[in-house]
This record gives C-alpha cells, structure tokens and sequence, in this order.
C-alpha cells in the first residue's frame, strides 16, 4: 500500500496520508475508540493511508476524487486479499471523507477517517498537542494544502460539477486561491 501511495502521490500528499493516520489514532484513544469493537487499526490505517489516491498520478479525474479514490484503494485491497465486507467499509470511509456531517454517521472508520483528515487540515488540533512535533518532523506538511488542491483542480476540468474539486477549481479561477488554502495557512500547523 505504502509503495503505491509514494510512487503515485507527490510527497507532500503522500505524509498527509501518513499523518491522518497517526491523527486518527490519537482522536480513537482520545475519544475511548480503541476498545470498541468495531475499531480495527488496519482497517484505519488502509483508509486514511489511501484516502488520497483520487488527487494522485492513478487517478483519470472521471469521477469525484473522493469516489476514484476510494475505487482505487479497493482495487489495490482486493489485489491483497482484503475481505469484501472490510473492503466496502475502507470504500465508504475515503468515499465519505469530505462529507461533513455524513462520514461521522457512518461508522467508526469513516468518522475516524475524517477525523484524522480533519486534525492534519487543522481542526481539533488540542487531540494531538502532545504528539504533533514528533508527527510533523518524521512527515513534514511541504506545503499540503497548495500541493493537494493543485492535484484535485488538475483532474477537476473533466469531474462532474457540484463537487469539491469543481468548487476549487472554481475558487482557483476567480480568487487564485481557495477557502482550504487560506485555512490551513492560518491554521495551527500551516500549509
């Protein structure tokens, strides 16, 4: 998994990936996750590892980056002999991971997923205080938020409208910069 995230994905997305995962953990043990049932820290780690192979050089841009994505990480599961059902959960969790207000009613992975998403793009940042130097030096932002939404606009032109990436290119092309630009550039860890 690993290898086909850093061959396809520019580096500062491929440590965004990273870091979203080791977030997610930090909000599961937070938040009293680790011991519920339906946690499963490979499942986790697939779905917030993969959650990005929709802006990378796989990607053809046909869909909303969200559902390529997750298409991909399936297929790239399935090639490892993930089960279906754990491969459909993965699906729904990248599928959903810029839904707010859906992704946190569909399950732990999904919320979790986000959740990780969500710390790294600056949110809750108080979840990972104590741990975000450590995170940041092994994976560095390399300017994250500019790198991402330059992949997600690239393959927005040929996306369906009313989307994110439709939105950001839209953002792009009146403002040159978009709203997730500016927020994580104000944000506790920058861009």
């Amino acid at each position: 998994m690993l290898f086909t995230v850093r061959s396809s994905e520019p580096a500062a997305i491929a440590k965004h990936s990273l870091r979203s995962f080791f977030f997610a953990q930090l909000v599961a043990t937070r938040e009293g996750c680790l011991a519920d049932a339906a946690y499963d820290r490979e499942l986790l780690f697939a779905a917030t590892v993969l959650h990005d192979l929709g802006a990378g050089d796989l990607a053809e841009g046909k869909a909303r980056f969200e559902v390529e994505g997750a298409d991909l990480a399936a297929g790239l599961l399935r090639e490892h002999g993930m089960d279906e059902a754990d491969v459909d959960l993965v699906w729904e969790a990248i599928a959903l991971h810029t839904s707010a207000g859906i992704a946190e009613r569909r399950g732990l992975l999904a919320y979790l997923t986000r959740a990780g998403v969500g710390v790294d793009f600056g949110g809750s940042v108080d979840v990972a205080a104590e741990r975000h130097e450590e995170i940041h030096a092994e994976y560095p932002r390399l300017g994250m938020a500019r790198v991402l939404v330059d992949a997600i606009v690239e393959r927005a032109a040929a996306s369906p409208p009313y989307t994110l990436g439709a939105e950001l290119l839209r953002e792009r092309q009146t403002n040159g910069i978009t709203r997730i630009e500016q927020a994580a550039a104000a944000g506790a860890w920058g861009e």
